[in-house]
């Protein structure tokens, strides 16, 4: 992740996790890995990546029943 942009693919950022991508986009819909989304693009912020892996945000509580 040290590149100048600031945002990563949903595939990409499946990499830098270590997940397939089809986790990744279930992390996305679930709310559990942070994005945005810029007409039908879904974008993931890599400041907010960095802060979750670190620690300092914690994903919201899963609805899983």
């Amino acid at each position: 992740m040290n590149d100048d942009r600031l945002t990563l693919s949903v595939e990409e950022a499946a990499k830098c996790l270590g997940i397939g991508r089809n986790a990744a986009y279930s992390g996305v819909a679930n709310g559990s890995i942070p994005s945005i989304r810029i007409g039908s693009r879904i974008l993931i912020p890599k400041c907010q990546l960095e802060k979750l892996l670190a620690g300092e945000q914690t994903p919201p509580p899963s609805n899983a029943k």
